[in-house]
């Protein structure tokens, strides 16, 4: 597994609720390259909570848009916004259990539109949450221009 590098860090603006380790009140994901996959693990606490103990089903969407977003970097070196993101909440999420597991991959593409499948694993590997989330791809022009895109490496091709 190798780390991915945030080609984000220190761009001016950037303030990901997702991704962004210096927002105060964000996720902070960091994420690998495992094959095909794009991998996080996030550790959850009393604070991400909706109901005692079970971790908030909104910010459980907001990871899987999150690490699908990553293969969407990762594995097209593009840009993309969410079209459509259908989520199964299969059995609870808790806060207090240990660490989560997420991992993503592409299972489609469309000319410029990517499927791409996520799930949540509790500490015990059991799969809790699933999304299959639908992007809309920026050719690599656009994304550079507009949105800053700088390529998505790992630590071992810096």
């Amino acid at each position: 597994m190798k780390k991915l590098v945030n080609p984000w860090m220190g761009v001016e603006g950037y303030h990901c609720f997702g991704c962004d380790p210096n927002h105060a009140h964000g996720l902070r994901m960091e994420f690998f390259e495992d094959g095909e996959d794009i991998v996080s693990f996030w550790e959850p606490n009393a604070e991400h909570q909706s109901w005692i103990n079970t971790l908030h089903g909104g910010l459980q969407a907001a990871m899987l848009d999150e690490i699908c977003g990553w293969v969407i970097f990762r594995k097209f070196q593009t840009g993309a916004v969410t079209s459509k993101m259908d989520i199964r909440y299969r059995k609870p999420v808790y806060t207090n259990m240990g660490k989560l597991t997420l991992r993503a991959h592409a299972t489609e593409v469309r000319r410029n539109l990517v499927t791409v499948e996520g799930q949540i694993f509790d500490a015990d590997g059991q799969m809790c949450t699933e999304a299959s989330c639908l992007y809309f791809l920026f050719s690599k022009e656009k994304a550079a221009s507009e949105m800053g895109m700088i390529e998505c490496k790992t630590e071992d091709e810096l």
